[in-house]
């Protein structure tokens, strides 16, 4: 596979979405081929059946392969569940050099004792993100390095996941012919995706709703501050709806998607729909009002348990660009509407952006997270380069690496 196409694998409790993206001659990440397919051996997030896991990825890979024409091998994975967790550290280590400059191995130094937290032995760290550092008195510094200092302070973002859960992911991709480049966060993904470079400075909460949970990123001063996973998302609306209209799984999420109202003001008093009942039974004729009746707490519920968990962080004041849902359960009617009286706070739809090729086909919150996986793959991969010095050779003499540095350094300078 091409080391300038990047293919993100968002293996959700509902949907697997397959991603393939691919650097422009004009320095963009354009989408090539999309897939998508059902998830049945998903449960909030965790496999809870391997053959169903990995019918599901075959499934979805082997649509966006035929789309693209492009044979996939390494992926990028998200991961989501109840199970993650996270906790920031501070590391700190004195500048022995002689003339005191900061250097990128004293950086890394004062990550490595950061993240030198203990954590659960039956957890394993998904990422180590630096949020920011100190040079002796100097608060606040994004880039430290070639600075002159005695010692160095730096603050990281720790996210955990449970090492089972993983190992099950993990084997669930090989076994559907794939090699796991990396298991990212899904919200940490979706904000490559739906956030502006603007709304991470002034202080923004991403919610991204899916199938089993909802998950939370606070980014402040353009960096990424808290993570948190509620362990309800879209799948217990349609539950909701199941029970309460007695109606069975697949046309309640129907309903849903069709009918589905988060905020009853949003109404006109006169609109019907037809609801098909469980045990052969003659559908029947409801209010759509009644339908918003079990849709509308379930969904306050949600936004309540968030409210909470943002309120658990010092940042609650410091939203300044509000919230931004995504996911597939931000596409709802009336979810703004319900999000603004619930969370007090100016709120809108991240929609993946900054993207070439098929963007219509991806123009959709429930692909946030696979178009924020290639995002993600693209930066790190040309991070891992410069660090590396771009040593891996072409058959044309040049660092095919290096080509992917110089693009992709230039696509996000223009659009974050």
């Amino acid at each position: 596979m091409d080391k300038d196409v990047f293919v993100g694998l968002d293996i959700g409790t509902t949907k697997v979405a397959c991603i393939i993206s691919a650097l422009g001659e004009n320095n963009e990440l354009k989408v090539v081929g999309v897939g998508k397919s059902a998830s049945y051996g998903l449960r909030k997030g965790v496999v809870v059946d391997i053959e169903k896991t990995v019918k599901s990825i075959e499934d979805a890979v082997k649509e966006a392969e035929q789309m693209s024409g492009v044979d996939v091998e390494d992926v990028w994975v998200g991961i989501a569940g109840d199970h993650i967790k996270a906790r920031n550290s501070t590391g700190s280590v004195g500048i022995a050099h002689e003339d005191h400059e900061i250097r990128q191995e004293d950086i890394d130094r004062a990550v490595d004792v950061a993240k030198t937290v203990q954590i659960p032995q039956e957890y394993e760290p998904l990422h180590i993100i630096p949020q920011e550092f100190n040079v002796d008195e100097l608060k606040g510094i994004k880039h430290p390095l070639g600075m002159i200092g005695v010692r160095l302070t730096t603050q990281v973002h720790i996210i955990t996941g449970q090492g089972t859960i993983i190992q099950n992911i993990t084997k669930c991709v090989e076994k559907a012919g794939l090699r796991l480049n990396k298991l990212v966060f899904e919200s940490l993904a979706s904000s490559y995706a739906v956030l502006d470079r603007d709304e991470k400075e002034l202080g923004v909460a991403l919610i991204d709703i899916g199938g089993g949970t909802s998950d939370i990123a606070i980014y402040c001063g353009e960096n990424i501050r808290h993570t948190a996973v509620v362990g309800l998302g879209g799948e217990s609306v349609t539950r909701d709806i199941s029970v309460g209209l007695k109606t069975p799984l697949d046309k309640a999420e129907e309903i849903k998607k069709l009918h589905g109202c988060a905020y009853l003001p949003l109404l006109r008093g006169d609109e019907r729909l037809m609801v098909p009942m469980t045990g052969g039974r003659d559908d029947r004729e409801i209010d759509r009002s009644g339908l918003v009746g079990v849709i509308e707490p379930r969904v306050e519920e949600i936004l309540d348990i968030v409210l909470r968990e943002i309120k658990k962080t010092e940042y609650v004041d410091m939203l300044g660009a509000g919230v931004v849902l995504t996911g597939g359960g931000a596409q709802m009617k009336g979810m703004v509407e319900k999000a603004e009286s619930v969370l007090k706070m100016p709120v809108r739809i991240g929609f993946p952006k900054s993207f070439g090729g098929l963007t219509d086909m991806v123009k959709s919150p429930m692909f946030a997270t696979g178009v924020g996986l290639c995002m993600f793959a693209a930066e790190s991969s040309a991070a891992e380069s410069l660090r590396s010095g771009g040593k891996k050779k072409s058959s044309s003499g040049e660092s095919g690496y290096r080509r992917a540095i110089n693009k992709v350094t230039s696509w996000f300078s223009k659009n974050f």
